[in-house]
């Protein structure tokens, strides 16, 4: 029997475009024949499905679960809106979220763990599913956070259907604090979290070149201004202080009073149920975030078809 070498699988994966289970299955079920695995790829809808892969995918929906200690978010990308709003699609991405809930948010481990009532890993059920609805779709990403005691609180700004929608935050509260009253304080903290989308939790989770990158826009501009080196650092502190108020949650201004800060938000929620609530961490997922989307150019499109 033929060796099914990583040099095999890599080269029917290239040729075929299929994923590198699939891949080596059809070449363990064809004896490492290349020719007869792509067929056996063909057959199996594998290889149709995979032809779709390289358009962009860049709508979907992200979807949420939580089992109270546990909530988890993922998003599952297709290529339009319409097929965002299609059922089977709206069920599909319930599935995967379903699964990253039991792998704790862990993507690797739910990309390969069976998706619900089959014998399809995630990944494969996916690919399925593209030759099914007929556009691309990838499982992009998946976030979770925990808490040993107290609430991860969850929200879905504009949900299209339970759980399901464009925009997902998760926030994850330790307090001893009756349950009830830490999902509520949660859930308007993770509403905070909808619109400001802060950069980070606090300012010392900021990244050093996140500060620095500022600090040298500042510096330039309090320079132009013509003011001298010893008072330019005394504007940059109170600069960066604003900067920090802009994009670190914990320094944000409450969107919901406009006036006090999260931090002592918090710290008020805290006095009132007479314990220590502490702001493990949050996510935020949104559609397409970060995802380089191509241009339409009907004109071009058209003349294509006629060259």
């Amino acid at each position: 029997m033929v060796q099914i070498t990583a040099a095999l699988v890599k080269e029917l994966r290239d040729k075929s475009g299929a994923g590198m289970m699939d891949c080596k299955k059809a070449l363990s079920e064809n004896d490492g024949d290349i020719e007869i695995s792509m067929d056996w790829l063909r057959q199996k809808g594998i290889a149709k499905a995979e032809k779709k892969s390289g358009r962009v995918a860049a709508e979907g929906l992200v979807a949420i679960a939580s089992n109270g200690k546990v909530g988890i978010a993922v998003e599952v990308n297709s290529e339009t809106d319409f097929v965002a709003r299609n059922d089977l699609f709206q069920s599909l991405v319930n599935g995967v979220a379903s699964v990253a809930l039991e792998n704790g948010g862990d993507y690797a481990a739910t990309n390969e763990a069976f998706y619900p009532g089959t014998t399809n890993s995630v990944e494969a059920e996916i690919t399925k599913s593209v030759g099914t609805i007929g556009e691309n779709m990838n499982f992009r990403r998946s976030v979770g956070l925990s808490v040993s005691n107290g609430v991860v609180s969850t929200y879905i700004h504009n949900a299209v259907a339970p759980g399901l929608g464009k925009l997902a935050v998760l926030v994850a509260l330790e307090s001893d604090a009756d349950t009830t009253k830490l999902e509520a304080l949660g859930k308007q903290l993770a509403m905070h979290v909808a619109a400001s989308n802060p950069q980070a939790m606090t300012i010392a989770e900021m990244s050093n070149e996140s500060i620095e990158r500022e600090k040298a826009i500042l510096i330039e501009q309090a320079r132009e201004s013509g003011k001298p080196e010893n008072i330019i650092e005394k504007m940059i502190v109170g600069r960066m202080n604003k900067f920090y108020q802009e994009v670190v949650f914990t320094e944000q201004t409450f969107v919901i009073d406009g006036e006090t800060k999260i931090k002592k938000v918090i710290e008020n929620a805290a006095k009132e149920v007479s314990t220590d609530i502490k702001l493990i961490g949050y996510c935020r997922l949104e559609v397409g975030d970060g995802i380089a989307r191509e241009e339409d150019d009907f004109a071009a499109e058209v003349a294509a078809m006629n060259s």
